[in-house]
């Protein structure tokens, strides 16, 4: 037994690694260099003015283009309106898909910081290519003459379409990144900042909305006014401040390390159970192999507990005699760790959550393509003033800047009170309240649709192409209710898919939730496609002809509200079946 003074010296050892300890963040946080980070001079609310900013022109520039693109297709390279509602549907799902290459590059290679910087840069030559087809006259299609409209040429097309499909890059690589970045600033080993963590989601959501404001307003009406060289040449300058914006907080920045390509470790996952399948699982879970040390085999990981679920792949972290004899134990493709197993788990728990989204993002995609083309062949003026129809999103943007104060600051401290839980309503809670609101935003849609055609008849311009004299302020139910619905699953999703991934793959499981708006602006495609190709059977106009007083749109929201009716159904089924992911104490 030691005496007095060294007990005495040992504990006050003890009590200087702990103060020692509290000064760096607990999630294995970096600076730039590699270092670990101080916990009171980075991260947390001081880095996120610069990240928010980011987003905020960022957004601002993706909606600067995209709000609006319809009405450039079908004015300026004079499309119908189902090729430029399926050419803006085609390109927003690229948008959107792209995202899969930039996570994995952030979370296999780069990290998050690098490859938004990298793909900022792709995304600003994109803006200004896209500027330039616009503005230099050999590039922009020639106007119309009377009633003949050249189509646009083979060269205008493609220099087009260049600079959307660069954008489209672009957002591969900041999508799945800045908001798994701004997250990364608030240490999770820390009960105060994992609530601000919370808080971040909703605030981040706030700063595109923001910037979205701008563009369905004010970049709108450049573009329908002051031409649409002036009107893609803001939102250009805009992706400039952004790129500013988001390396001036690179000294105060904390980094999460890259743990190396996600998709090898699940196809090593699946190869080494496959190799085992014979074998028989232990009887004790804790027999199953896992690393010694303290922290994950994987970088940038903490280790994960073992779930009774898909025991299958278990096999993969089963030590076989032949593993034991030869001292290898270091070859994943013939043995995993139990936190490397887990990680393939999750995401397929995930699945079916994730699945659930595509319908709601179905309904999300309508705003820039169906609401617009209803708004066109509405009453769009007030006194002298006409009002772009694309400009109705400002409506959606002002319900998601109120609903997140909002949320943030009433509905969370109420919802705490009976739930118990620190940030008011779980994820999946949070999702379910949006996709219910969806389904009012599609009857809204409905029926004011429902309304515009019966005054046609009435007023005998179902054989026009003319707008019906009904006010297009009668469709900001629609998008307010998109807006509300927007707050409760997006945010729910963002928060979902970054707290419930492996820490190794948050990056991945970003770009899935991306993905799923990516799906549903295809699957708006396709419903359209498939709409129109049933409904001009035998010569008919169908749902959506070019002279819309003639057609059915409204059965076309109908539709849409019926799948949101059953997607909610499959949703709450398989939320009452999730398991939350389980992680080891560090």
């Amino acid at each position: 037994m030691g005496t007095l003074e060294e007990e005495k010296s040992s504990l006050e050892e003890g009590l200087l690694q702990d103060k020692s300890l509290e000064l760096y963040t607990g999630d294995g946080s970096t600076d730039i260099s590699g270092n670990p980070v101080l916990k009171q001079s980075t991260g947390k609310w001081k880095a996120c003015p610069f990240i928010l900013g980011t987003e905020c022109c960022e957004r601002l520039a993706y909606y600067g283009i995209a709000t609006n693109l319809v009405s450039y297709l079908t004015d300026k390279l004079h499309e119908s309106n189902v090729s430029a509602a399926r050419n803006v549907n085609t390109w927003a799902g690229s948008c959107y898909l792209a995202p899969l290459i930039g996570a994995v590059l952030a979370d296999a290679y780069w990290g998050r910081y690098w490859t938004i910087a990298t793909f900022s840069s792709i995304y600003f030559i994109g803006m200004c290519t896209l500027t330039l087809s616009a503005s230099v006259s050999i590039f922009m299609p020639a106007e119309c003459v009377d009633t003949v409209c050249p189509a646009a040429t083979p060269l205008q097309y493609a220099v087009l379409f260049l600079g959307l499909y660069l954008i489209a890059l672009g957002t591969g690589g900041i999508k799945p990144c800045v908001s798994s970045f701004g997250a990364d600033q608030f240490d999770d080993t820390d009960l105060v900042e994992r609530v601000q963590k919370g808080s971040f989601f909703n605030w981040f959501y706030f700063s595109i909305n923001i910037g979205a404001l701008v563009s369905s307003s004010l970049i709108v009406w450049v573009q329908e006014n002051l031409g649409w060289g002036l009107g893609f040449g803001i939102p250009a300058i805009s992706m400039g401040i952004a790129i500013a914006s988001f390396f001036s907080g690179t000294t105060i920045y904390r980094f999460q390390k890259p743990g190396g390509s996600p998709l090898t470790r699940m196809c090593q996952v699946l190869v080494a159970s496959f190799r085992k399948s014979k074998l028989q699982l232990p009887e004790d879970s804790n027999l199953l192999f896992e690393t010694s040390e303290k922290g994950s085999a994987i970088e940038g990981s903490r280790k994960l507990a073992h779930t009774d679920e898909l025991t299958c792949l278990d096999k993969a972290a089963v030590m076989s005699e032949a593993d034991m004899k030869s001292g290898d134990l270091s070859n994943p493709w013939r043995l995993c760790t139990v936190t490397q197993v887990e990680e393939l788990k999750i995401l397929i728990r995930m699945f079916p959550i994730w699945a659930t989204g595509i319908v709601f993002s179905a309904v999300y995609a309508q705003m820039s393509t169906m609401f617009v083309e209803q708004g066109e062949v509405m009453d769009r003026t007030i006194g002298s003033f006409t009002i772009p129809a694309a400009s109705l999103s400002t409506f959606d943007v002002i319900s998601v800047i109120f609903w997140v104060p909002v949320y943030d600051k009433l509905l969370v401290p109420i919802a705490r009170k009976f739930t118990g839980k620190e940030r008011g309503f779980s994820e999946l809670q949070r999702m379910g309240i949006g996709l219910f609101i969806s389904i009012f935003a599609m009857t809204a849609a409905g029926l004011v649709e429902i309304r515009r055609l019966q005054l046609a008849r009435e007023l005998g311009l179902t054989d026009q192409d003319v707008a019906v004299p009904m006010s297009i302020f009668w469709q900001i139910p629609q998008y307010a209710l998109v807006g509300a619905a927007e707050i409760f699953t997006f945010i729910g999703q963002l928060e979902f898919f970054y707290d419930q991934s492996p820490d190794a793959m948050r990056s991945l499981c970003s770009a899935l939730s991306l993905l799923t708006t990516s799906l549903g602006s295809y699957l708006s495609a396709l419903i359209l496609t498939v709409v129109t190709a049933v409904t001009t059977t035998d010569g008919s106009v169908g749902w959506i002809p070019d002279n819309l007083n003639e057609g059915h749109l409204d059965y076309f929201f109908w539709l849409l509200g019926g799948l949101s009716c059953v997607n909610l159904l499959v949703y709450v089924f398989c939320a009452c079946r999730y398991k939350q992911k389980k992680a080891s104490a560090a």
